[in-house]
């Protein structure tokens, strides 16, 4: 067989899954925008922007600054020559809103997790993580080396059960914070108490966690990873943790140490978004945000909403009836959920008016997913 046949032999298999994807453009700024070659008008619930800090003129000019200061790009990886003071300044900013001592950016939160995992993960250490986390902290975990325990999701019990057999190693629990299919929290209280008992070493993924939790580690072996293509409305990651262990992902985190810096404009945006979300500004809107939620589905911890189709079939059809209506609302399916668990994944934010939250709420009334009082 060739390398060719090879190729057109997965392609068909993917297709008679029904699990084909391609690219759909949006050409949007903020959440309404026009999709594909026929520019239809839509209202995007599926961006992770959470606060609209995309489009805050604040964070649009930082990049602008940025990128006539020093360029398109950083032209190296931070340990050679592609650092920055902008840089620096945005691992201040984000280590003092973390409450740790430092911080170190990443090009992305991928990278983050990847550089987290394998350099405190290896042969000698037990991985054990929640089944639902993200990809990449599955593939961290896998290119770590360690041995690989998953523990039922949220299941601090079924934990404590894994970290017992550790048998003297080094024991690394890691979750998501908040789990992006559900928008569920981990019961992170729980974790802590755990991994303080253990000795146990916290990698808590907070990618999601706009509205909290914002849990203290200080008192524990801690590494806090977080995205600043969410809630920062920019691109880049991040960890927060303890100066010797930054010290250690600068010197060992093969995700920082073999890649180009990230750009100016994109830290100089997220150096401005970071000091928005210091301040009275980024409370309000924190706070319309959390209105818009309460909308949909009153007291969900998190913007991201999930709608349970069941099947596949089930939930393509409700996108395409939603996209029918001007509203994109994504349906998530195998691979990316196990089967029978497909679903609509509605992402909510400040950006959004009241009247676009109420369309949504309405359509998914008529299409009979959404009950009375938005349950």
């Amino acid at each position: 067989m060739t390398w060719g046949e090879w190729v057109d032999g997965e392609l068909a298999t993917i297709r008679r899954a029904g699990q084909w994807r391609a690219p759909r453009t949006l050409d949007a700024a903020g959440p309404e925008g026009k999709l594909g070659a026929d520019g239809r008008p839509v209202v995007s619930f599926a961006s992770n922007d959470y606060l609209g800090l995309t489009q805050h003129p604040e964070v649009i000019a930082a990049a602008h600054a940025a990128l006539d200061r020093w360029g398109a790009g950083s032209g190296a990886a931070r340990l050679i020559v592609g650092s920055r003071p902008v840089h620096d300044e945005l691992e201040a900013e984000l280590a003092t809103g973390k409450g740790t001592e430092r911080a170190v950016v990443f090009p992305t939160g991928f990278a983050a997790n990847l550089g987290a995992l394998t350099t405190f993960g290896g042969p000698d250490v037990l991985v054990c993580s929640d089944e639902l986390n993200h990809a990449s902290i599955i593939d961290g975990a896998r290119l770590s080396g360690s041995e690989i325990a998953i523990f039922r999701h949220a299941d601090v019990d079924h934990l404590a059960s894994l970290v017992d057999r550790a048998d003297g190693r080094r024991c690394l629990v890691v979750s998501d914070s908040v789990f992006s299919m559900d928008g569920d929290v981990a019961p992170i209280t729980d974790l802590v108490a755990l991994c303080s008992d253990r000795g146990c070493l916290l990698v808590l993924d907070e990618a999601h966690a706009v509205l909290g939790p914002d849990p203290d580690l200080r008192d524990i072996a801690a590494l806090r990873v977080g995205t600043l293509s969410k809630t920062h409305g920019a691109l880049g990651g991040f960890i927060a943790c303890d100066r010797q262990a930054a010290d250690l992902l600068v010197n060992r985190a093969r995700s920082y140490i073999f890649t180009t810096a990230p750009t100016p404009a994109d830290s100089g945006a997220a150096l401005a978004a970071a000091r928005i979300l210091a301040g009275p500004e980024g409370a309000a809107l924190r706070s319309r945000l959390r209105a818009n939620i309460d909308q949909l589905r009153p007291g969900h911890p998190s913007p991201i909403v999930s709608v349970p189709c069941g099947a596949e079939a089930d939930a393509v059809s409700a996108a395409d009836a939603l996209l029918a209506r001007g509203l994109l609302v994504p349906a998530i399916r195998p691979p990316t959920v196990a089967p029978g668990t497909s679903r609509l994944r509605v992402t909510l934010s400040a950006a959004h008016t009241p009247g676009q939250v109420e369309r949504l709420v309405e359509a998914l009334r008529g299409l009979g997913l959404l009950a009375a009082g938005g349950s």
